[in-house]
């Protein structure tokens, strides 16, 4: 939708009826005024129309500028819900430590969640779209990503102290519980909290396994398709939209890129991509064997991180809109039980 008055793009996909802060004149004025001095600073102007992103957990806009080296481009500003505010110090802190690896924000607001970025390039998935299939393709995002959360154990604590929420592999019962009280506090429970509070002894189990294992947590971005990664050049892959991330074991990440690749190419995809991901956690003491057995229940217990991720929203969000998450996220729960497939 275009609104003339305002000269913006709305999109709200399907969520008409949500409620955002962008519809308080004086949070949109605040938000992009902030964005407009940022920008100013950097010898950088607004031209044409922003497009703006609505969804009950954030707010995307899109801003045309000019002025760069590079000729015009747009520049993106993000905001969070006050439960993904994490995201943007966060975003600032990754381009300190792992900044091959990460997009470098042009400014953040960590105490209001904001967050100014630049054009990442071509997205992962649009390069896949236009090359011949090839799940291979996946294989070195896969190892620098893995590369990437290796670089990061050392800071578990520091991400903490950012706010990025902690779903330690000894901690994931816990999480659960509270992913649980979240769907039974929904009007329409979206599963039989029976069913769901039967899969604690087996969670319980998996997570102690797990532990044994002994790989230390690091950041799981725990939402890792194929839009959520940009391919600027060759050999080269940027990961960005950590406000689903968490500070657990490192291997939960692969739930959601096995996923997608199994959906895209076939299962037959997946051993050599679970080894192109293992490949940079070689060499710590832990035999393939051990490699792949905890990858097997880490990618189980990764669906309570995205159970985790459909409760952050804005406030004031409809009850439709808590009962939509509340029925993915007991979706997600359900998948602990190994009667259910994964993907």
């Amino acid at each position: 939708m275009y609104d003339d008055e305002t000269s913006q793009v709305i999109d709200r996909g399907q969520y008409e009826g949500t409620k955002t802060p962008w519809d308080q004149e004086t949070w949109r004025n605040a938000a992009l005024g902030w964005a407009r001095r940022e920008l100013a600073a950097r010898g950088l102007r607004e031209t044409g129309r922003l497009g703006v992103r609505l969804r009950p957990w954030s707010v995307l806009v899109r801003i045309a500028v000019e002025g760069s080296v590079e000729g015009p481009t747009a520049v993106w500003l993000k905001a969070n819900p006050p439960a993904g505010a994490f995201e943007a110090p966060l975003t600032a802190a990754l381009a300190r430590w792992v900044p091959e690896y990460v997009l470098e924000p042009l400014a953040v607001d960590a105490d209001r969640g904001w967050s100014l970025l630049p054009h990442g390039g071509e997205l992962f998935w649009q390069f896949l779209d236009r090359t011949p299939a090839d799940p291979r393709a996946w294989e070195e995002p896969l190892r620098q990503y893995a590369t990437m959360q290796r670089a990061l154990i050392p800071h578990t604590k520091d991400l903490e102290q950012l706010g990025v929420p902690s779903a330690r592999t000894t901690a994931l019962p816990e999480v659960f519980d509270e992913v649980v009280q979240f769907i039974e506090a929904t009007a329409e429970p979206a599963a039989d909290p029976a069913q769901l509070h039967a899969l604690r002894p087996l969670l319980l189990e998996l997570c102690a396994e797990l532990a044994e294992l002994g790989i230390p947590d690091s950041l799981d971005h725990s939402d890792l398709h194929d839009g959520q990664l940009f391919h600027p050049e060759p050999g080269r892959y940027t990961f960005f939209d950590w406000g689903d991330a968490a500070v657990s074991h490192p291997f939960c990440s692969f739930l959601v890129p096995a996923g997608r690749v199994r959906e895209r190419y076939g299962p037959e995809a997946l051993p050599r991509l679970r080894d192109a991901y293992l490949e940079p956690w070689t060499g710590n003491g832990h035999s393939a064997a051990e490699l792949r057995r905890a990858l097997t229940l880490a990618t189980r217990l990764g669906t309570i991180g995205r159970a985790a991720s459909w409760n952050r929203h804005f406030p004031g969000a409809s009850a439709a809109t808590r009962t939509a998450g509340a029925t993915e996220s007991a979706r997600s729960l359900l998948k602990l039980s190994p009667d259910e497939p994964l993907f």
